[in-house]
């Protein structure tokens, strides 16, 4: 069934939620980083010590070749090495210093040394030195008197992290967000349609689902809640359908049954006869009202037809009563049988309930009439076509004609007569919305012909694509 499309709405997230999810994803790459830290930052300690070794040890070698041609002074000043000569460089102060504080820089002295023996094949003395600069003191092997080699040992990071820790940390609290993201606004709601898609079927519809999760399962949320209001519509459609088939039926048969029986005493005048007849005309109607109305027609594949050939078909049935026809040519894709008996319906229900003449007026829809696309395509509204049945009645009023569209209902003032179940205005307004638009109550100016005022119907449509 074509039905009016309406845009998809734009989503846009909110602050306060994108907020959430920021907050979120630094927590947990601190977390992250915390943890690393804890895991591996003693780790890439000591890979820092090995290679701080190897440079030491090759600096050692070199230095101590070195030496047996120059003094500690050029040596320092072509090598651009900080070399003391002499004894130990401020033993007392450095180890006082590093038994009350900086236990990192003992660790980080032990392991060189550690590292040293293993590359040198001796242990040469290491010594940790806080001033001027954080570091230790490594003993030289010199031929003359003792020469001690600076080297630079930078602390342990706390602050600022590691580069690698802090490109891991990030991006493992990115992947955190992502996968809170991911069971909060598309698994938890994907979870909920799917216990609401268990219920469809069963003794009452499930509740309608909120707006929540990504904007794909908006979209699969909001088709969900179409889908249980055509379906609540249809049972409440079904439900009508079967008490007014009951109630409407019954009258006529009653009748035959009434008839049938004195047809049984004796024989039945002519005139009961045309009465019989008439029940079942009326009962053959109200079927066939209530098979259309039950979708008997929906599968009807659309076709190009014309449509003014097709509207002034339709207006042949109302015989030798005065009709006006203005029709302006129109082909447009529509399923024919189906928009044949809408004319009808509206027709009959001028005939019946209004006053001639008649006025049947075809007409394109402009985008001066306040016409929006169903579909919502930026292409030309002009496709759209409205169809307007006017009559001399005095016509259903605003108040009352929410009640004269919907199915089974008759207005005392206006409705009666053999065979009408109330689904004349009920079927058009449905073959209108197949065809994506709608069923209009139009009045004439105060001041039109003739003087007792003039009332129409207009059914709105628009072409049903190919298929």
């Amino acid at each position: 069934m074509a039905s009016p499309a309406s845009p998809e709405p734009v989503w846009r997230p909110s602050l306060g939620r994108t907020l959430a999810y920021l907050l979120a994803g630094t927590g947990a790459a601190a977390l992250s980083l915390l943890l690393l830290h804890l895991l591996l930052g003693r780790r890439l300690a000591q890979q820092q010590l090995i290679q701080t070794g190897s440079e030491v040890a090759s600096n050692l070698v070199l230095g101590e070749v070195a030496l047996e041609r120059f003094s500690p002074e050029v040596l320092g000043q072509i090598s651009g090495m900080r070399l003391v000569v002499g004894r130990r460089p401020e033993p007392a102060a450095t180890a006082a210093w590093v038994g009350r504080g900086d236990r990192r820089l003992r660790w980080q002295t032990q392991r060189l040394q550690a590292e040293l023996c293993r590359r040198l094949g001796r242990c040469p003395a290491v010594q940790p030195a806080f001033s001027p600069r954080r570091g230790v003191w490594v003993e030289m092997a010199s031929p003359l008197e003792p020469v001690w080699l600076f080297v630079y040992l930078p602390s342990p990071r706390g602050w600022p992290p590691d580069p690698l820790l802090l490109s891991l940390s990030i991006g493992l609290g990115a992947l955190g967000a992502l996968l809170l993201f991911l069971m909060l606004e598309i698994q938890r709601p994907l979870t909920r349609l799917q216990d609401a898609l268990a219920d469809v079927g069963l003794e009452a519809l499930p509740e309608a689902l909120p707006d929540q999760g990504a904007p794909a399962v908006r979209q699969l949320m909001a088709r969900f809640n179409a889908m249980l209001l055509r379906l609540e519509d249809s049972g409440r459609e079904r439900t009508t359908m079967l008490a007014g088939i009951a109630h409407d039926l019954r009258s006529p048969l009653t009748r035959l049954r009434l008839r049938l029986a004195l047809a049984a005493e004796g024989p039945m005048a002519p005139q009961e006869l045309e009465r019989a007849q008439a029940d079942i005309r009326s009962i053959e109607r109200i079927t066939r009202q209530f098979m259309i109305f039950a979708g008997a027609e929906a599968g009807e594949t659309p076709v190009l037809v014309p449509l003014d050939a097709l509207v002034a078909e339709s207006a042949a049935s109302v015989g030798e009563v005065p009709l006006e026809l203005d029709l302006e040519p129109l082909v447009r894709r529509v399923r024919p049988i189906a928009l044949a008996r809408a004319v009808g319906n509206l027709l009959d229900n001028a005939l019946t309930y209004g006053r001639p003449p008649l006025r049947l007026v075809l007409r394109p829809l402009g985008s001066g009439d306040g016409a929006v696309h169903p579909h919502g395509e930026a292409g030309p509204v002009e496709s759209g076509f409205e169809i307007q049945v006017w009559d001399c009645g005095d016509g259903i009023g605003p108040d009352q004609w929410h009640k004269a569209m919907t199915p089974f209902q008759r207005l005392d003032q206006a409705r009666g007569g053999e065979g009408h179940c109330g689904l004349g205005l009920a079927i058009a307004a449905k073959v209108a919305r197949d065809h994506g638009g709608d069923l209009r109550r139009l009045e004439a100016p105060a001041a039109a012909e003739p003087p007792q005022g003039r009332f129409g119907v207009a059914l709105r449509a628009w072409p049903l694509p190919g298929g």
